[in-house]
């Protein structure tokens, strides 16, 4: 759309210069013509009442003051005075192809011409011509700087509600924007929020369902499963422990897909996921940490080296997973702490890493740290278990990428930075094209 409306814009403005630019461009070099022949048409008829005044009885005379004028006046020029056919006066040359010519005849009979070369006026007219195209580059740089303009206020609301269908289908569906102003596009997002409404509530129906069905499910199967060994265990018929067995295998088939529903219905917690502004998190971490990290001499440093891209989290989550990485840092490791962000190989994925320049961790702890109840140096063990659990409900990954230096790599999902409303919507004021009254 955005192409659609400034190829229109400038079309529209190209056609406008067409339409007033090409006759101005024609007429301009026929009016500087018209308008310095007028001139000298002027300047001979003077000359023939300057000669009507001083008279020709003195014609020595009559020619120094000629002389005078004509330098004054018309000094690259040729004049010539004749009376009754007889020439009393010539003065200059002009070898110039392209020539003005004037003449006039005085109430005393003098016949005076004058000629003058054309060049001048014919670079005064390309001077016009090229003032117009000038002109005209002008007004059509500007028409598409405002079509530029334009289009991205027109398109902007468009690929921002893009962002929050992308957010929908990426599993943030309590996504929300603000109001654009234009009230279609309000109608559709509002439209589209609901929608991720009712998303939620199937979601949350389907993990009571689930939760329902495996609560309801386990007891009975637990004892079936245990009437089933104990008849295996009391018979002595090698048939029925036959059948038992193959009955206890369906039951733990059967139990095995109870769980697996359970595990499903855990982890379809996507409902608070949004695109989130790294920068603000990392704002807030460093308020939070810096001070506590400066009174033991140690420094906290966070760099956001991602720029093109929004992680897709629960912003409170996200938070809680860092402070943990932080905090297990302040604690147990040392030297600089650094907490940066790095592009996947996806252009929909983004890292965000905490390491520090400690002794790392041992090889006996590393493929359990992040099990609850595990750990190293005597904790409970429960944050690194936590920030696992708030990070996967949000579809990432958080991971010890190496254990010396120590690395924690938070692996989430992410949108491009395009989608940002303060890159995408028009600086200042919105303009309100409409307001809803009731929907039809």
């Amino acid at each position: 759309m955005r192409r659609r409306a400034l190829l229109m814009v400038f079309q529209s403005v190209l056609v406008s210069l067409t339409l007033l630019g090409l006759p101005l461009a024609i007429l301009a070099p026929s009016y500087v013509w018209q308008s310095s022949q007028a001139s000298q048409d002027q300047l001979t008829v003077n000359l023939s009442r300057y000669l009507d005044q001083i008279g020709t009885r003195d014609l020595e005379r009559t020619r120094q003051a000629v002389s005078n004028w004509q330098r004054v006046y018309v000094p690259e020029s040729e004049i010539s005075i004749d009376q009754q056919e007889r020439r009393i006066y010539h003065s200059g040359a002009v070898d110039a192809n392209w020539q003005l010519y004037s003449h006039a005849r005085s109430a005393g009979g003098l016949y005076v011409s004058l000629r003058s070369s054309a060049v001048p006026v014919i670079w005064s007219a390309v001077g016009a011509v090229c003032a117009v195209l000038i002109c005209g580059a002008v007004a059509l740089g500007a028409g598409t700087a405002f079509a530029f303009r334009g289009s991205r206020r027109l398109a902007a609301p468009l690929i921002y509600l893009s962002a929050q269908a992308e957010q929908v289908g990426s599993g943030a569906v309590q996504a929300r924007i603000q109001p654009t102003g234009i009230e279609e596009i309000d109608l559709v997002s509002e439209e589209l929020s609901r929608s991720g409404e009712r998303i939620i509530g199937r979601i949350a129906k389907e993990r009571q369902f689930a939760s329902d069905v495996t609560h309801q499910l386990r007891t009975p199967l637990t004892a079936l499963s245990m009437r089933i060994e104990e008849i295996e265990y009391l018979t002595d018929d090698q048939e029925v422990r036959s059948e038992a067995e193959a009955c206890l295998e369906q039951v733990e088939r059967i139990t095995q897909v109870v769980e697996d529903l359970k595990k499903r219905a855990a982890q379809a917690n996507h409902g608070n996921a949004q695109a989130v502004k790294i920068d603000d998190i990392f704002r807030q971490q460093k308020n939070e940490w810096e001070a506590q990290f400066a009174a033991v001499g140690r420094e906290i440093v966070f760099k956001n080296q991602v720029t093109d891209r929004l992680p897709l989290a629960t912003p409170s989550s996200l938070s809680q997973a860092i402070a943990t990485l932080v905090e297990n840092s302040l604690k147990y490791g040392a030297g600089t702490v650094t907490v940066s962000t790095r592009k996947g190989v996806s252009s929909r994925s983004i890292f965000v890493e905490v390491t520090d320049e400690g002794e790392g961790v041992s090889e006996e702890i590393a493929p359990h740290i992040f099990r609850r109840g595990v750990s190293g140096h005597g904790s409970s063990g429960i944050g690194l278990a936590l920030a696992k659990d708030l990070i996967e409900a949000d579809g990432g990954r958080i991971e010890l990428t190496s254990r010396q230096p120590v690395v924690f790599t938070i692996s989430l999902s992410a949108v491009s930075e395009s989608m940002s409303p303060d890159r995408l919507l028009p600086q200042g004021g919105l303009v309100v094209v409409g307001r809803r009254h009731g929907r039809q």
